[in-house]
């Protein structure tokens, strides 16, 4: 296998990857999870873990 066909398989590849994150990161499942995302900034009080809690007494 030479250099043209490997170059052309991994281009492929790497479409064939790009359209499943856009069809991902697009998709009706995903879109509460970025809205809840978005929306992280404006929370009023970060969430702490009970474990980082502990070491900070």
């Amino acid at each position: 296998m030479d250099y043209a066909v490997s170059g052309s398989i991994f281009t492929v590849l790497v479409f064939v990857c790009f359209i499943g994150v856009v069809l991902w990161a697009y998709s009706k499942k995903s879109k509460a999870r970025f809205d809840e995302a978005k929306n992280l900034i404006f929370d009023e009080e970060p969430q702490t873990n009970k474990q980082e809690s502990k070491l900070d007494e």
